[in-house]
């Protein structure tokens, strides 16, 4: 299976000296294609950070941090850029949305940077919106949708132009558990066509959607479980449980 992600010895730390923070202690984790992992942790644990240096928003001070088969702390900004546009598609907590954009725009604006035309990123932010269910909302501004529909639209963002990695941080945070699980079946669905996904969460339910479990503390992989065997992830299949394995982690 073809590994999407893979961090040797990422390690990430601020400042120097006495003021030195450590945010991520020397970490291995690898992601294969189709595979869906959940970080969990307590607050300030190092899972944003994680998911930073994984999405190219930063560079590790020590280690190497692959991803698609580049390693992100040797790119320069335009490949940096290029990496983010192509093959890594990022949602946000506070999703990013530009207010000014519609739907349709603001999900065809990663292609129409990489330089695509306006039709062709049209098209492509159309087919998006189908998939996530907002094919007649495409006109509307993000004020104008709901919390759902908002997320969906940015979980589209990030998908559009066959971007392979989806990385997203608190996706669910805002809003209610059934939204929230029509969100986990979009990651879910990326993840069984063959795409790569890492959560981040502190909702177990969420977690369970996931191949994979991985619990931080203190900037530190402590330890890892797998959602008990359910029904096929599809649409129609009921919540999965989460089968912790002891962690402490919450």
């Amino acid at each position: 299976m073809t590994t999407l992600v893979q961090l040797e010895g990422a390690t990430r730390w601020f400042g120097s000296g006495h003021t030195e923070v450590v945010a991520l202690h020397p970490t291995d984790l690898s992601v294969a294609a189709g595979e869906l992992v959940a970080i969990m942790g307590p607050s300030g644990s190092g899972k944003t950070t994680l998911l930073s240096l994984v999405g190219g928003l930063d560079r590790p001070s020590r280690g190497r941090v692959i991803v698609a088969g580049q390693d992100v702390g040797a790119l320069n900004p335009r490949g940096l850029a290029v990496l983010r546009r192509r093959t890594v598609g990022y949602v946000f907590q506070d999703l990013n949305l530009l207010s000014g954009l519609t739907a349709r725009e603001n999900v065809s604006l990663p292609l129409e940077l990489d330089g695509r035309s306006p039709g062709e990123a049209r098209t492509a932010a159309e087919a998006v919106l189908a998939s996530v269910g907002l094919t007649e909302l495409g006109d509307r501004f993000p004020d104008d949708l709901s919390g759902g529909e908002q997320q969906r639209v940015a979980i589209a963002r990030a998908l559009v132009g066959g971007r392979r990695i989806v990385l997203a941080d608190e996706p669910t945070g805002a809003l209610d558990s059934i939204t929230g699980e029509s969100v986990m079946r979009l990651l879910r669905a990326h993840c069984n066509e063959g795409g790569t996904g890492i959560l981040v969460t502190h909702d177990a339910a969420h977690a369970a959607w996931a191949d994979r479990v991985v619990f931080l503390r203190d900037g530190r992989i402590v330890d890892e479980a797998r959602p008990a065997p359910s029904p096929e992830f599809t649409a129609s299949a009921s919540r999965p449980e989460l089968a912790t394995s002891g962690s402490d982690a919450a």
